[in-house]
């Protein structure tokens, strides 16, 4: 049972993928390089968007600079994702029961203002971007700051991310994990505490 809880962004809270998949595929047309929208979205699910341009780009003797270059404009049109089923419940959940909710994203600012726009802002506590000075998820820098700062048990703090990265945070922080997996897409070597498929699942979690 939890308390505290610590949530990425993107694929998590927020079903970035579509964007991000879509935009990536535009990238690779420009290239003149056949659209794989499924392979794609399975490299950026079970590792990350930097991996999926590495493996496309030595495939087809691409530039990842100018694979970027080209990525991130296309990206950039698309400023309100859609969020995840049982999103806003999930966060009124943990705040009706006396606990709090933190960001962790490796997106930057701009996250907060979809947020702000749907509600949601003002249901965290606290928050870390990639606008902040700290290294990267698994690294547990910026999760020990947002435990550290705001004064949080670690027995009852849990990070809820779709990715290992943000199970492997959550132990290198000393804290539990659950592994946001909504199609069974990831095959996981970073042993999640608990594996939910719905954000209404996680309620039966809550303190």
């Amino acid at each position: 049972m939890y308390r505290n809880f610590f949530w990425d962004l993107d694929g998590t809270l927020y079903d970035t993928y579509p964007q991000m998949v879509d935009s990536f595929n535009q990238m690779l047309e420009h290239f003149n390089v056949p659209a794989q929208k499924r392979r794609s979205y399975e490299i950026m699910r079970q590792d990350t968007l930097g991996n999926a341009f590495v493996i496309f780009a030595k495939e087809n003797n691409l530039d990842i600079n100018a694979m970027e270059a080209i990525y991130y404009p296309i990206e950039k049109q698309y400023t309100h994702p859609n969020m995840a089923e049982g999103t806003r419940e999930v966060l009124q959940a943990v705040i009706d029961h006396g606990g709090k909710n933190y960001l962790l994203t490796h997106r930057n600012r701009t996250a907060l203002n979809f947020m702000k726009l749907d509600g949601l802002l003002n249901m965290f506590s606290d928050f870390v971007t990639a606008d902040d000075p700290f290294p990267k998820k698994p690294d547990p820098t910026s999760l020990n700051h947002l435990i550290d700062t705001n004064l949080v048990p670690r027995e009852d703090a849990v990070m809820v991310g779709d990715r290992d990265m943000d199970i492997n945070a959550a132990h290198n922080a000393g804290i539990e994990g659950i592994l946001f997996d909504p199609d069974d897409l990831i095959e996981t070597k970073a042993n999640p505490n608990h594996r939910v498929h719905t954000m209404k699942e996680i309620e039966q979690w809550i303190k």
